[in-house]
């Protein structure tokens, strides 16, 4: 199989390649890994090839998987008007790129599993969320559903598309317990506001488990119908065509508050987790960014479980234990 990975470096992407090479080495299958990269002189692995976006445009090579998940973190500074545009245009330009490739290639690619986040359902509280849930209309979703819509015009050359909304990935590596391990390491963390709201996570185990999980279900039934899909009652997306698509939601099935997560976190590293960041400090400081911390979303995987993806860390406890 050759997967062309765009954002392949990154938190995610890195993991996802280590892992697939590991599993189709073990079990003597072919593979051939490509990063799409703006810097063709970027380290990487041996094992990887890279191809910058402009030889993108003009390549002859063909993939059988396209996993799109470049785009800047949403976290990682306050929402001013330029922060959003760039968060935006680090979504839509590789997509972008991607897509004027799956339409000039004469052998198009079998799936394009392309990321989304949590963030598309808005901010609904504790309400479970599934893949057929509605939404609301803030700044998340509104990003979200942009990247989402544009992946989807893919289905227009005949591509099938999966969209992936993922949670909180939890791995010291990096995401939020990366950036949390210094303060609570330090006896300095604590819950945000109230602590009540729920947090939707998923470790990064299963986030790339589930991702491979997702891409070989799908070649496994191409095989038997050009429109045979992995798709359950509740995940088929509309499209303006006859070529499916589908969503899922990249969350554990054990959604915890983030008084739990917190103090979850803390036994972990046995420290203690007295401190608590009242709401209107972190509208201080994070401005509307603070939404992210202080407002829940109770988002299930619905889908992924009625395909039959058996979860290796679905409790907070074993994800963090794993990581000892």
């Amino acid at each position: 199989m050759n997967i062309l990975i765009s954002g392949g470096s990154g938190f995610l992407g890195s993991a996802f390649s280590k892992e697939i090479q590991r599993r189709y080495q073990q079990s003597d299958r072919d593979l051939h890994v490509t990063w799409l990269t703006r810097d063709g002189s970027q380290a990487h692995p041996n094992n990887i090839e890279m191809m910058t976006y402009d030889e993108l445009s003009k390549t002859e090579n063909t993939f059988d998987v396209i996993l799109n998940l470049a785009g800047a973190g949403i976290a990682d500074s306050r929402w001013s008007d330029t922060r959003k545009e760039q968060l935006l245009v680090s979504r839509i330009k590789p997509t972008e790129s991607i897509l004027a490739f799956i339409a000039r290639t004469s052998i198009k690619p079998k799936l394009l599993v392309s990321g989304s986040a949590i963030g598309w359902y808005g901010i609904q509280g504790d309400i479970p969320l599934t893949e057929s849930s509605g939404f609301e209309t803030d700044f998340s979703h509104q990003l979200c559903e942009q990247w989402e819509q544009l992946a989807l015009t893919a289905t227009e050359y005949g591509l099938p598309v999966a969209i992936v909304r993922t949670g909180v990935v939890i791995h010291p590596e990096g995401g939020m317990v990366g950036k949390l391990l210094t303060p609570f390491k330090m006896g300095v963390g604590g819950q945000l506001g109230n602590g009540q709201q729920m947090m939707s996570w998923i470790s990064r185990e299963d986030w790339v488990g589930a991702a491979i999980f997702i891409i070989e279900q799908h070649l496994a039934s191409k095989g038997d119908s050009d429109t045979n899909t992995n798709t359950t009652h509740d995940n088929a997306l509309q499209t303006t065509n006859d070529t499916p698509a589908f969503v899922y939601n990249l969350t554990s099935p054990n959604p915890v508050s983030n008084h739990t997560f917190t103090k979850t976190l803390g036994a972990w590293l046995h420290r203690p987790t007295f401190f608590t960041l009242p709401n209107f400090l972190l509208k201080l400081m994070f401005g509307e960014m603070s939404t992210l911390l202080i407002d829940g979303q109770k988002v299930l995987p619905q889908a992924l479980q009625d395909a039959g993806y058996e979860f290796q860390q679905p409790t907070l406890e074993q994800a963090l234990a794993e990581q000892k």
